[in-house]
Formats: structure tokens, C-alpha cells, sequence
């Protein structure tokens, strides 16, 4: 299959693919492996902690920044490289960071000492960002748009492969291999991502223009040092919010009033504010950061009713919550063509439906029906949760400028992370609090019974809001539509 992708008039659009294309089943493989290896990046390191903690004879506290070393590089830095790739080439920008993520990887593997690893971890993070946000934004550009649904579908999938591989797969290769093992496997992986990515992807080509826009470097200063903040706030403590995490929590609060009065001033911001006046992308964010948020009180949650209230050993427990990876990634691909068949918007609205629909079933099931309640409870969470990402992120790329591609991708993930970031902190704290249990691990169960209640009664709140969200931002853009009809 061919496919042309056309040169944008707007002056700042710098990088279009070649024509005619590269095979579109060659392009998919390429943005499939990118996608596939952040996701395992975070999740196969979880596993090793404890092994860590030995081999480095550290605590806890120091261990922990093994992951979130990854997530706060990943996290803080996403929207700038989406941004950077836009204005510099997505492919260049892409095979450099394949390249980071797997030479950071072997550091990781040889890493004589924490603190090195640590290091590591952060440059491994970084690559992962680029890979991320720039995977996302060459559907847009080398995916035709009757497949764009197909396409998310897909990355959705892998991503969950990612997640629910990562586990297993740590634990066979530290038996087997010892803790390098689970960096050092990257090395093959990132050489075929990148040879693939090389082959496949659409060359970058640069249209002369003597006035291309510059990076904007405060703001990007400005938002990760805020992403960074609030993401410090909200993870540090043990689930205590002291003095320290509000410090850190008013950091970040002064560092949005900082970056938006800097790009609002910016010849060439790296977030043009403009684009939040746009109903569909802002609600998009907005329901994206809400929903992930009530994904992660399925991890976070889920285990402590399932070993306390219903009582599972540590196996069983990690066999019912590998249901939920395991339906994401069987639904992605067929939740992608699914919205290629009957729209994005359509589908959003489905997908959050059905996600209230079990989180009410969390809710309730499980009291009466035990682990089989609790398991079809969570997938039809996780299911709709599938269709509702695979819309989403088609409903926004679709039609975005060649030149925004990157960043709003960026956007895309950081509204992701943020949630899934918010939602381990506050969606715990939820969990911990209707328990009344100072220590959730030795909770009654009834009282992690009444926990879970009340958290997934909250989970179903913030879906129910992400819906009104959904309704209102697409009436909205309606009525802009009719407007400018009638114009």
C-alpha cells in the first residue's frame, strides 16, 4: 500500500513524509515496537525493586527512584519533544531517541552503583518520551485516515502488551539471569525499533523557510520544572501529605502562573494557549487526565481487597489483576475498527459509559459473587477503557496541522501520566481513608470491603463527570461548526 502525505502551507510546517510512502504494514511494525518499549520500560522495573534493594543495599526510599527517575523524565519532558520533533524532523528526532532509550538501557545494565542507575533510569525516561509522543503523531501523518481508529487501536494494544508483559518477564529474566537482565534485553529490541524505524517511517523533509519559529526553551524549563513538582507532590510521603508535599504542591501551583504568563508572551511558545479555546482538544485532555486517574485505583486498589477483603494469596492476586492488561490489550486493535466503522465521537461516549457502568459493578458485584464478580467487573472497566482511548486519541489527531502533530501528541500522553500519577496518590488516599485503617495492608476485611465501595463510588463520579465532559465539549463544537456554516 502507498499513501501520500501533503505539504502544509502553514509556515511553520516543517517536516512531511516522502512519496510515495513506505508499506503501511511496515509502518504500523515500527510505530508498534516504539510504543511496546516505554510501556515495558516502567512496568518490568517494578518487579526488580526488591532485588535492587539487596544488591545495592538501600532502602526503600532510595530504591523507589529506580521508577520514578523514568516516570518524572517521561512525564516532565513529553510535550517539549513532541514539540521539538515537529520543528526539527520526526523521524531524526525518533531514531535519537530509540537510540537514547537503548544506549540508557545498557547503562542501566552495568550500572556499578544506585545512583548510576538512577541516572540512567532518568536518560532511559527521556528516550521513552520522544518514542511516545512522536509514535503517536506519525499516525497522523503516515496512516491514512479511514485507519487512524485502527492505528490508536493498535498502540493501545501494545502498550498494554508492554504492561502485562513486564512483570513476567522481570521475574524470569532476574531468576534466570540476574537484575541486568531486565535492562539489557532492551539492547536487541532498540536495534530493531531502530533499523525499522529507519526503514519504514517517512523521510523528513524540510520546507525552506527562512523564518522557522525557534524551540522555546524557558517554557520548556517552566514545564517540566512544574511537572516535576506536582508529580514530587503527589508521590512522595508514603501517602502522608506533610509540609513538604505542599511546598512542593505551591511550587507547581506558581509554576503554571509562570508558563502561561511566559507563553502568552513567547514569539514561538512551545504550548500556543490559543489551542486550549478549542472545545474538543480541551475536553479530550481533560477527560483523558480523569479516566486514567480511575485506571490506576483498579492497580492501585485492587490488590489490597482482593489479598484482604476476599483473601488471595500473592499468585492469585496477580492472576486476577492480569485481567485487566490482558483484555486491553485483546480489545485495542478491535476497538480501533470499531471506531473506524462508527465514529470517534460516537464511541467516546460509549466507552465512558461502559466504563461507569463497571466501576458501579466494583462497586456492588464482588460482595456477592467473590473474585469471579470482582474479574468481570474489571473488564468491562478495562474493555470500554480501550474504546474510549482509541477514540479519543483519533477524535484529536485526526485533524490536527502537520505542525502541531507532535506536541499535541505530547499533550495526548501527558494528560495520561498526570492521571495515572494523581490517581496512584489521591485515589489510594480515597481507599485508605474509607478503610480507616492506618495501614491498608493489615485492614480488616470488612473494612477493605467498605474502602473499595467508596473508592470505585468516586471512580464512577469522575467517569459520570469525564461523560458530561464528553457531551458538553461535542455540543460545543456543534455549535462552532453551525456558526461558521452559517458564516
Amino acid at each position: 500500500m502507498e499513501f501520500k502525505v501533503s505539504v502544509s502551507a502553514n509556515p511553520e510546517a516543517v517536516v512531511v513524509g516522502a512519496e510515495p510512502g513506505p508499506p503501511l504494514g511496515g509502518v504500523l511494525v515500527s510505530l508498534s515496537l516504539c510504543m511496546l518499549l516505554p510501556s515495558l520500560g516502567v512496568s518490568v522495573a517494578n518487579v526488580a525493586l526488591p532485588t535492587l534493594a539487596e544488591a545495592f543495599a538501600a532502602p526503600f526510599q532510595q530504591v523507589q527512584w529506580v521508577v520514578l527517575a523514568y516516570l518524572l523524565a517521561t512525564t516532565a519532558l513529553i510535550v517539549s519533544v513532541g514539540r521539538l520533533g515537529d520543528l526539527t524532523g520526526r523521524r531524526r528526532l525518533l531514531m535519537a531517541g530509540v537510540l537514547l532509550f537503548t544506549v540508557a538501557s545498557g547503562l542501566c545494565g552495568v550500572a556499578p552503583s544506585l545512583g548510576w542507575l538512577i541516572a540512567a533510569r532518568a536518560a532511559q525516561g527521556l528516550g521513552a518520551a520522544v518514542m511516545m509522543a512522536l509514535t503517536m503523531a506519525f499516525v497522523g501523518e503516515a496512516v491514512p485516515k479511514s485507519r487512524t481508529g485502527s492505528a490508536m487501536g493498535l498502540l493501545g494494544t501494545m502498550s498494554a502488551v508492554g504492561t502485562a508483559l513486564g512483570p513476567s518477564l522481570g521475574g524470569l529474566l532476574i531468576a534466570g539471569l540476574g537484575w541486568q537482565a531486565i535492562f539489557l534485553v532492551n539492547l536487541p529490541l532498540g536495534a530493531v525499533a531502530f533499523v525499522l524505524v529507519r526503514r519504514y517511517l517517512p523521510a523528513d523533509r524540510r520546507v525552506p523557510n527562512v523564518s522557522r519559529p525557534g524551540f522555546d526553551h524557558l517554557g520548556t524549563l517552566l514545564l517540566a520544572s512544574t511537572l516535576v513538582a506536582y508529580a514530587l507532590a503527589v508521590t512522595i510521603g508514603r501517602g502522608r501529605f506533610g509540609l513538604l508535599n505542599q511546598v512542593l504542591l505551591l511550587a507547581a501551583a506558581v509554576g503554571v502562573g509562570l508558563f502561561v504568563w511566559t507563553e502568552s508572551r513567547a514569539r514561538s511558545p512551545l504550548i500556543r494557549l490559543a489551542r486550549f479555546r478549542d472545545p474538543a482538544l480541551s475536553a479530550s485532555l481533560a477527560m483523558g487526565a480523569l479516566v486514567s486517574t480511575v485506571m490506576m485505583a483498579t492497580l492501585v486498589v485492587g490488590p489490597f481487597y482482593l489479598a484482604r477483603s476476599l483473601g488471595l494469596d500473592t499468585a492469585l492476586v496477580g492472576v486476577a489483576m492480569s485481567a485487566g492488561p490482558v483484555v486491553s490489550a485483546l480489545t485495542g486493535v478491535p476497538a480501533g475498527r470499531v471506531v473506524d466503522r462508527w465514529g470517534a465521537q460516537r464511541m467516546t461516549l460509549a466507552g465512558l459509559a461502559g466504563m461507569a457502568i463497571g466501576c458501579v459493578a466494583l462497586c456492588t458485584v464482588p460482595a456477592s459473587l467473590g473474585v469471579a464478580g470482582y474479574v468481570v467487573s474489571l473488564v468491562i472497566v478495562t474493555a470500554h477503557y480501550a474504546l474510549f482511548q482509541a477514540a479519543n486519541n483519533t477524535a484529536v489527531m485526526t485533524d490536527v496541522a502537520p505542525d502541531q502533530r507532535g506536541v499535541v501528541s505530547g499533550l495526548l500522553n501527558l494528560s495520561r501520566n498526570l492521571g495515572l500519577v494523581t490517581g496512584a496518590s489521591v485515589m489510594g488516599a480515597v481507599f485508605a481513608v474509607a478503610s480507616g485503617a492506618a495501614d491498608v495492608s493489615r485492614a480488616s476485611p470488612e473494612a477493605a470491603a467498605v474502602g473499595m465501595r467508596v473508592t470505585f463510588a468516586v471512580a464512577a463520579g469522575l467517569v459520570l463527570v469525564a461523560l458530561g465532559i464528553a457531551m458538553g465539549g461535542q455540543a460545543l463544537s456543534r455549535r462552532s461548526k453551525g456558526l461558521a456554516t452559517r458564516k
